[in-house]
């Protein structure tokens, strides 16, 4: 009989995922089997936050509502931790949202499943228990992918088949990992939208674009628009188009005041110049004296 250790390969833990953090408690339970030690309850004081947790935002406004869920329904299911080394406390590896909204909902206990794991295993868990979420933001999203594929070695298929999206799902999210950090921000604050974001990927200055992309209010459509404008010759005429409805009302309303044509145009709405029109001396004239009067 060989003296190795047996192997955790990913196809082991991800047939015991659909247990480990499926939706119903019963699940969890049998991946454990009957053994009363691994279920029961602790203090919530000797839990932990996993430091090695892919989420790195959680909405405040959410954690009220499932806390008001919880001190209305309980904690239907467990969540999943494992003793820290020094043995006085414990990390959670799946289920953070509801032990922060327990602590919210001012909890004494909580139930929890005790998993003996390795810190790879529990990372790996961690990361596909958070991807797996509806609600994750799309660059923690593409941060969680890239590390299975990083450190254990995942493919973009293995992906798709254990976390339940299409292939080209996957392909898409990653992309995002791609983008300058500040537009990663953007995109994680919720300032863009992940359509805004796929779109810029392809442009030649991500970064520059984002920003008139938010002080324009441009649409994904609009965005598109102006990332073709920015590689054609045509493109300082073409980026009148989506010229800020502000700049476009004050041209207007200028004027209007005048009598003469008037162009503002500006630098990612920072600065700029102001362009008016005049056809003679007499114009430049009554231009003058509306200026100094």
């Amino acid at each position: 009989m060989s003296d190795e250790q047996p192997n955790i390969t990913k196809s082991r833990l991800g047939r015991g995922l659909a247990s480990l953090i499926g939706d119903a408690p019963k699940d969890i339970a049998s991946d454990l089997g009957d053994n009363p030690m691994n279920i029961g309850t602790l203090p919530i004081e000797q839990i932990q936050a996993n430091k090695q947790n892919p989420r790195s935002i959680f909405s405040e406004d959410e954690l009220v509502d499932l806390a008001n869920s919880i001190k209305e329904k309980g904690i239907l299911q467990p969540i999943i931790v494992r003793q820290r080394e020094n043995n006085e406390s414990y990390e959670v590896i799946a289920g953070e949202r509801r032990w922060r909204a327990a602590q919210i909902a001012q909890l004494d206990n909580v139930p929890v499943i005790i998993k003996n794991l390795t810190d790879d295993d529990a990372l790996e868990i961690a990361i596909i228990e958070n991807v797996q979420r509806s609600n994750l933001n799309p660059i923690d999203e593409a941060s969680g992918y890239k590390r299975l594929l990083d450190i254990y070695n995942y493919t973009q298929d293995d992906l798709s088949r254990v976390i339940g999206k299409s292939r080209s799902y996957v392909a898409n999210i990653l992309r995002l990992s791609n983008l300058p950090i500040k537009v990663q921000e953007l995109l994680s604050s919720g300032k863009l939208t992940i359509g805004h974001a796929r779109a810029l990927i392809s442009s030649n200055d991500p970064e520059k674009l984002a920003s008139i992309v938010i002080s324009r209010g441009l649409s994904v459509r609009q965005t598109e628009d102006l990332i073709k404008s920015t590689s054609s010759p045509s493109f300082k005429k073409t980026a009148k188009s989506v010229k800020d409805p502000n700049i476009k009302n004050l041209e207007e309303l200028i004027t209007d005041s005048l009598g003469l044509k008037v162009e503002i145009q500006t630098k990612d709405n920072v600065a700029g110049k102001v362009l008016i029109n005049y056809l003679d001396n007499d114009q430049l004239e009554n231009i003058k004296k509306r200026l100094i009067s």
